[in-house]
């Protein structure tokens, strides 16, 4: 069976998802076009060779609608003959698009594969592509009589739970802020980031964000409604504590192990193992939790086997209950800060992770990396890799 590494990932610096913005005048397809080309500058490799290129975005709808991966592969300057997908499994979106580049090179469909993503916030709105429309249809809503909810309402019933109190929530953040902003003054993240529209670092990072000051803010998605439906339901979730709007993207370059040392390619590590699950859709983002455990048994691996973990922060409350089931340790968790501080551009997060987590074990000489990523409707994927 062929063997699956990483040659290389890039990712752009993340931009608030905004009117002012940094990436509010650039198309969601440049800035993918951008991560593609930065990889093959890095790498050296002729583009012509990539067998696929697998996209993910999250609001396929407008500039991001048609195939976008597509789009940008040309835009990227690409040969005509290099295909591209784009694929929505929501926040997952790139990382599923890792998976299954992995999954074609193990099968011996490809030997070289870029996994990428994009989202631009600041372009297309979140929920563009439902526009308020009932995407979800009568059987799901016979299936679920109650309702479901949006995922921040998904957070609060994950801190109520779990018994996360706000002032835990706004700890974790203020930490978060804190870790991105020293990785970035101590040069952790310069390897992984491509500069675009002159933008060098993360803009949502707050290096004075303080636990006294989220404290400050008000709860996000308490109203009449959602108060009747939880009468009983403590709010505690802000936009301290949740992952800001953002645009950016990022790419990963999966190669066949063998593929790789015929064109001279260095890999950085390989695909150890990944999963995908689905869990309770009014949770929503609970899935991280069994994601981790199906991971760790195909691996053949145990939580501390695991040097270091890149958990999506969409809400404090998600990697806190995580932590509090699984018993990682917090210091291996999100080192580098995570989405609450430096974003959350939905379809390229996945990707995201990967490029951050690869630079972190080999700034640490771990051998073992974890990332997962929750995601609407109640999914997870999980993927480990071992550090070559």
């Amino acid at each position: 069976m062929t063997t699956a590494v990483i040659v290389d990932a890039v990712r752009t610096p993340i931009a608030k998802g905004r009117p002012g913005g940094a990436y509010a005048d650039v198309h969601p397809v440049d800035l993918h076009a951008h991560v593609l080309r930065a990889l093959v500058e890095r790498t050296g490799i002729d583009p012509a060779r990539i067998d696929d290129v697998i996209g993910g975005a999250v609001g396929q709808v407008g500039e991001q609608s048609g195939n976008t991966a597509r789009w940008a592969a040309l835009a990227a300057g690409f040969p005509e003959s290099v295909p591209a997908v784009t694929v929505d499994r929501q926040c997952g979106s790139s990382q599923q698009a890792l998976h299954f580049a992995a999954q074609g090179v193990i099968a011996g469909a490809y030997d070289l594969a870029i996994a990428s993503g994009v989202e631009s916030m600041s372009r297309v709105p979140i929920g563009s592509q439902s526009l308020g429309r009932d995407f979800t249809g009568p059987g799901v809503g016979e299936r679920y009589p109650e309702g479901l909810v949006p995922q921040g309402v998904s957070a609060e019933l994950i801190a109520q739970r779990w018994g996360l109190d706000r002032g835990l929530l706004d700890e974790f953040s203020a930490t978060s802020h804190r870790r991105a902003a020293d990785a970035w003054a101590q040069g952790r993240f310069d390897a992984e980031v491509s500069p675009v529209n002159g933008l060098r670092t993360d803009e949502s990072v707050r290096p004075d964000t303080t636990p006294e000051i989220l404290a400050g803010l008000r709860t996000a998605f308490e109203d009449d409604h959602w108060k009747r439906r939880f009468p009983g339901l403590e709010w505690r979730i802000t936009a301290g504590n949740s992952s800001p709007i953002n645009d950016g993207a990022a790419a990963v370059l999966v190669a066949g192990e063998e593929a790789a040392r015929r064109l001279g390619l260095r890999p950085r590590a390989r695909v150890h193992s990944f999963a995908v699950v689905g869990d309770d859709p009014l949770y929503m983002l609970t899935g991280i939790i069994p994601a981790t455990e199906k991971v760790l048994a195909r691996a053949g691996l145990r939580l501390d086997d695991i040097d270091a973990f890149e958990v999506n922060e969409a809400f404090a409350p998600v990697v806190l209950a995580w932590q509090k089931e699984t018993g990682a340790d917090p210091a291996k968790v999100n080192v580098n800060g995570g989405a609450t501080a430096i974003g959350h551009p939905l379809g390229a997060s996945g990707a995201r992770l990967t490029a951050t987590l690869l630079n972190v074990l080999e700034q640490t000489g771990g051998r073992y990396g974890l990332q997962v990523m929750c995601e609407a409707g109640g999914l997870a994927n999980a993927t480990v890799f071992e550090r070559l």
